[in-house]
């Protein structure tokens, strides 16, 4: 179990690590958070950071959530998914708004 603070890096010996949360009052709040992890090797050698995103659901407003593939050659066409995008019931998604933003 872990507390992790915003910048703060925790260190282990172990693959996995549990973000740990109290229901009645969450360290994370709704919306998008980044984890990143480096790692090193038994003779020093550091790896570049991999991160990831974790999305808190609101409990009020709807989620998005959106898939898209890591990587894609030049000129390859791809698949945005927003599927796993929800709405707190008996509420549902009706609309979907994409933007290219670089």
């Amino acid at each position: 179990m872990a507390d992790f603070k915003p910048g703060e890096i925790i260190t282990t010996e172990v693959a996995t690590i549990e973000v740990t949360q109290n229901p009645e009052k969450p360290t994370l709040s709704p919306g998008r958070h980044s984890f990143q992890l480096v790692v090193e090797d038994d003779s020093g050698n550091v790896s570049l950071p991999d991160v990831v995103e974790v999305i808190v659901r609101d409990t009020i407003l709807p989620t998005a959530v959106m898939d898209a593939p890591k990587t894609v050659q030049p000129g390859q066409s791809f698949f945005l998914n927003g599927k796993r995008s929800s709405d707190v019931a008996p509420g549902r998604v009706v609309k979907y708004e994409w933007t290219l933003l670089e």
